[in-house]
């Protein structure tokens, strides 16, 4: 199936432009795998650093949802158990070289999967991380829910995410790109409401921060906590 004709996505509160489908997700971050550290990596660096800070403050065991080339992996404690999935192939083989190469020994595993599908028991994570990944998969709320069904009680969901604009002409700015950046990977019209519309519905969640990130503040920090 070609990228953006999937239609599973067009049901959801506010789902604007051109869907993505998993099969397309996948192929798109398999030819960004050579360069993302390039592209990605110094601009993404503030919140990726911010996300594994919130995360210590927690502790526990970690779930890294989209760890990509694992750029954010050195950046956890030593003593910090580091479980990361990516639903690309080629990304993955990149983060494993980056743990050999660091001998980071706390990576306890990385394997290629689905973020609306997660293989992993109920409530075995004190910590899910997921980096600028919910406006990349093709149904961001069934993430959501299987982040939370992973999560124990007192534990958080810390998410670094672009946001969408709610109105004005940056609204109709990501609306008119939404078919182009379907094709690279990610979604730019998300606007806040799809995450507190959520929460509201997911039993126990409730969002405990939301605090703007480079760049141009397009981005945001966002914990959600899973109540005891």
């Amino acid at each position: 199936m070609a990228i953006g004709l999937d239609s599973r996505d067009s049901s959801r509160p506010g789902a604007l432009g051109a869907a993505l489908n998993r099969d397309g997700v996948a192929r798109a971050y398999g030819r960004w795998a050579p360069v993302y550290d390039l592209v990605f990596g110094p601009v993404f660096a503030r919140g990726r650093s911010l996300a594994a800070s919130a995360a210590e403050r927690v502790g526990g065991r970690v779930l890294e949802v989209g760890v990509g080339t694992g750029l954010s992996l050195p950046a956890y404690a030593k003593s910090r158990s580091v479980f990361g999935i990516d639903i690309s192939a080629p990304m993955l083989e990149k983060a494993e070289a980056r743990v050999k190469r660091l001998g980071l020994r706390n990576v306890e595993r990385l394997a290629v999967m689905d973020a609306e599908r997660l293989e992993l028991p109920d409530e075995s994570f004190d910590v899910v991380v997921a980096q600028y990944v919910v406006t990349a998969v093709p149904n961001p709320e069934a993430a959501l829910d299987e982040f939370a069904r992973v999560l124990r009680p007192g534990g958080e969901i810390i998410i670094t995410s672009r946001i969408g604009a709610e109105r004005g002409l940056r609204k109709a700015i990501e609306h008119a790109l939404a078919p182009i950046t379907s094709r690279l990977g990610w979604r730019t019209e998300f606007p806040w409401a799809r995450y507190t519309t959520w929460a509201a519905a997911a039993p126990g969640i409730e969002i405990v921060e939301r605090r703007e990130l480079p760049p141009l503040g397009h981005f945001s920090l966002i914990r959600m906590r899973k109540t005891a």
